[in-house]
């Protein structure tokens, strides 16, 4: 994995025909504060409101789709229905993989390509040629199932006289 950093979005930028404006740096900043969350651009425009930024939520979605268009961040739409972002890492050509709690929203990521012998597998058999795939697991995480361990145990031991 590739470090993201603002001068390397900077030159990103650049490279795309674009300058790194003020309101720009501000979106930027936000979302590699943020680099774990998959933040919505409602999200990303209210910790800016909280910095008492003058950015209107137009200019953040202007941003998150330049970003997005140069592959510096990646769109990801969940069951929420709303369009979350996330820093594209590294060189690599295809988008990273998620884990989705259906209990609790979490989102974890995946970064290695779990699906090359599959993709060769449809381009062949399917005469497709792939440029990218986008996979999501719903499931329940690590935390939920314990906490819902524990609430089962204390369940039992209530009904329990003897324990």
């Amino acid at each position: 994995m590739t470090e993201i950093t603002l001068q390397s979005i900077k030159k990103d930028l650049q490279k795309g025909g674009f300058k790194l404006t003020p309101q720009r740096e501000a979106t930027v900043k936000i979302l590699l504060e943020n680099e774990k969350d998959h933040l919505s651009a409602e999200e990303i425009f209210m910790f800016l409101k909280r910095r008492n930024s003058d950015i209107g939520l137009a200019t953040v979605y202007r941003t998150l789709e330049i970003l997005t268009q140069l592959h510096v961040t990646n769109k990801v739409l969940f069951e929420d229905g709303l369009a979350r972002y996330d820093l594209h890492r590294g060189k690599s050509t295809h988008f990273h993989h998620h884990l989705l709690c259906l209990k609790c929203g979490e989102i974890d990521e995946i970064f290695e390509d779990l699906l090359v012998d599959i993709e060769k597998d449809v381009e062949t058999r399917y005469h497709f040629k792939i440029k990218d795939h986008r996979l999501t697991f719903h499931g329940i995480c690590a935390k939920c199932q314990e906490e819902d361990k524990k609430k089962v145990g204390i369940s039992l031991d209530v009904g329990n006289p003897n324990g």
